[in-house]
């Protein structure tokens, strides 16, 4: 198993925050550094003050089986974050002969010739085969247990990267939250349902930005009538913004879908807000006449003082192995995502 040299930062032990906390959190007020003791004692204080608030015995069980969850996926995770990951959704009814499930078996195989670790809800169909191209050694599994019982597939049963989970809302935490890519191929409405969590999540920028590959099988038509619709009767009837069209991507080919997940991290490695300004963090800077041109390109999301490169800033310390790598700085409008993924696709072919 490989070590991803791209993201090395989170292998090292002295870094308090995965990347998604880090993105999420440190553009708060600057104060001391808290513990995790100080966090795990907030966590305490909330449940005391369940039974000051007389909270209900069902209230109380659920907050305390999400926390369980959340622990147990925190652990599992945590002996490789320095390996990215993909997310793979898509129906659980899919059978083995369908050209879906072929082509997420040789998704799942290309991702892991290159590194990459696949997660899926480890269930049957399109999960399987996700888990079957990676192999069980670069797989994880987020099993959701229903009434009727889902079991993991073959694949991953037995692993200790597979985390049985009560509750959907834990269970989308951790897809996300883990992951460095989303694909999908087609399925129900828990397909949809994941789809838009992603997309939603981006564009009210909830998350960093991130991958999200729509994958039909080879000459299919599942996402581009999907296309249809977010055009036809969403973006024609102003819900959402054109640039919005650019958090995702559609093809009918596993490798190609394979290519756009890799080339997405070519130059650009994370993002971080600092003081009000957003940091991309870079494997190459632009250098003088490619800073003009992304400036006068993207002036529209990059505020008065345009954009600027820089290495990194005194408050990314706590982040010490990025310490090295080129900054592009600017003061992010934080409301057209779609235009900052473009800004990223452009970083990326340079």
């Amino acid at each position: 198993m490989r070590l991803r040299d791209d993201r090395s930062a989170t292998v090292s032990t002295d870094q308090p925050e995965t990347p998604f906390e880090s993105f999420l959190e440190n553009d708060a007020p600057l104060r001391p550094v808290e513990s995790i003791a100080a966090f795990v004692e907030q966590i305490k204080d909330v449940a005391d003050k369940l039974v000051k608030d007389g909270a209900s015995r069902g209230d109380a069980k659920l907050l305390a089986s999400a926390i369980k969850e959340l622990r147990h996926c925190f652990r599992v995770f945590a002996g490789y974050r320095g390996i990215r990951k993909v997310t793979v959704f898509g129906s659980a009814r899919t059978k083995p002969e369908h050209p879906a499930y072929r082509a997420a078996a040789d998704f799942g195989r290309r991702m892991a010739e290159g590194g990459w670790m696949v997660i899926t809800g480890a269930a049957a169909g399109i999960m399987e085969a996700g888990h079957v191209g990676a192999g069980r050694d670069m797989s994880f599994g987020l099993n959701i247990l229903l009434p009727f019982e889902q079991a993991a597939n073959p694949v991953i049963t037995g692993d200790p990267k597979l985390m049985n989970l009560r509750y959907f809302f834990t269970r989308k935490l951790a897809f996300i939250k883990e992951s460095d890519a989303v694909v999908l191929f087609p399925g129900g409405f828990g397909t949809h349902d994941e789809l838009f969590e992603s997309l939603t999540l981006i564009q009210t920028g909830k998350s960093q930005v991130f991958p999200i590959v729509l994958v039909d099988e080879p000459g299919g038509t599942y996402w581009s009538r999907f296309q249809e619709f977010v055009r036809d009767d969403l973006l024609d009837r102003g819900y959402i913004s054109a640039s919005d069209l650019s958090l995702y991507w559609i093809t009918d080919s596993a490798k190609a879908a394979a290519d756009h997940v890799r080339d997405f991290y070519r130059n650009f490695h994370s993002m971080r807000y600092v003081r009000g300004e957003l940091v991309l963090r870079l494997q190459r800077a632009p250098d003088e006449g490619e800073l003009d041109r992304l400036s006068a390109e993207f002036g529209d999301i990059a505020g008065s003082a345009g954009l600027r490169t820089g290495p990194a800033l005194n408050e990314e310390a706590n982040e010490p192995l990025l310490m090295g790598l080129p900054r592009l700085i600017f003061a992010f409008n934080r409301h057209d995502h779609g235009r900052l993924r473009q800004l990223i696709d452009r970083l990326n072919a340079s």
